[in-house]
C-alpha cells in the first residue's frame, strides 16, 4: 500500500507575519534560498508522491502564478477555497472532495521541510497501512523544536495521542488521514481539529515522532533569527 497522494495547504494569512505577508502569501516566504512552498515540493519528490493538490485563497494570484512557472506544473493541482476561506478542516474536506483516492497526506508548508523527514514519512506510511489507520500525525519532541517557545500540543503513549498536564509534544504539520473521517461533517468551514478531538475520545488519534530538528516559521521573530545570515 502507498499514498498517491499530497495536500498542502496554502490558503492561510499567515499574520503573525505581518508585515511580510501583507504582501507575499506565507508559502513563498524564502528561507534558505527557497520557498517553503519549494522546500515542501522537494520533499514530495523525493517521497515520489506524484499526484499533488494545493488549496488557495489569500493571495492566490501569487501561489497561482508560481506553480504555473514550476517544473512539477503538470502534477499539481489548484484548487481554490473559493469566496471564503475554509479554515484547515474546511480546506482538506474541499481537496478530498476533488480525489477518488482514500488516504492522503498533508502538509502545512510553513514547517521547513526538507529530505530529513523522508525516513520518517516513509515509516509513518508503513505504520499507518500496516495497522489499518484512519489518521496518523507527526509530532516531535518540543525539545526539538527549533521554536522553543511552543508549549506542545499532545503526549504520546503507546502510538495514540492524548491531552495531558504535560504535552511534550508538537504536532509538525503532516499527517496522514482517510477521506472517511470527513463523511459526517456536515458543513464546510472547520478546524482540522474538529476531527482531532473526536478521534482523541475514541483513543483512535494516532501520533508517530519525528526525531530531528523542527523548525517551523512561526512569526516575524523566528523569520528573523533564520534569515539573518542569508
Amino acid at each position: 500500500m502507498k499514498i498517491n497522494t499530497a495536500l498542502i495547504l496554502c490558503a492561510g494569512f499567515g499574520k503573525r507575519l505581518n508585515p511580510i505577508t501583507l504582501k507575499v502569501p506565507k508559502p513563498l516566504i524564502i528561507i534558505d534560498n527557497l520557498e517553503l512552498l519549494e522546500h515542501n515540493l522537494n520533499l514530495i519528490k523525493k517521497l515520489r508522491i506524484k499526484n499533488i493538490k494545493i488549496n488557495t485563497f489569500y493571495l492566490q494570484d501569487q501561489i497561482i502564478q508560481f506553480i504555473k512557472n514550476h517544473p512539477l506544473k503538470n502534477d499539481i493541482e489548484i484548487i481554490k477555497d473559493g469566496s471564503s476561506i475554509l479554515d484547515t478542516g474546511g480546506g482538506i474536506l474541499n481537496l478530498l472532495k476533488n480525489s477518488k483516492e482514500k488516504d492522503f497526506l498533508v502538509f502545512n508548508p510553513d514547517t521547513l521541510w526538507t529530505i530529513d523527514y523522508k525516513e520518517t514519512i516513509n515509516d509513518m506510511i508503513k505504520v499507518y497501512f500496516e495497522n489499518k489507520m484512519e489518521n496518523l500525525l507527526m509530532v516531535v519532541n518540543k525539545v526539538n523544536s527549533y521554536d522553543q517557545r511552543f508549549k506542545g500540543d499532545f503526549e504520546l503513549k503507546q502510538k495514540v495521542l492524548l491531552k495531558d498536564s504535560d504535552n511534550n509534544y508538537i504536532y509538525t504539520g503532516c499527517q496522514i488521514i482517510n477521506k472517511k473521517l470527513f463523511n459526517d461533517i456536515g458543513k464546510n468551514k472547520f478546524s482540522i481539529l474538529e476531527i482531532w478531538n473526536s478521534q482523541m475520545n475514541k483513543k483512535k488519534l494516532y501520533g508517530h515522532e519525528y526525531e530531528g530538528k523542527f523548525i517551523h516559521l512561526t512569526d516575524l521573530e523566528i523569520f528573523n533569527q533564520l534569515t539573518k545570515n542569508q
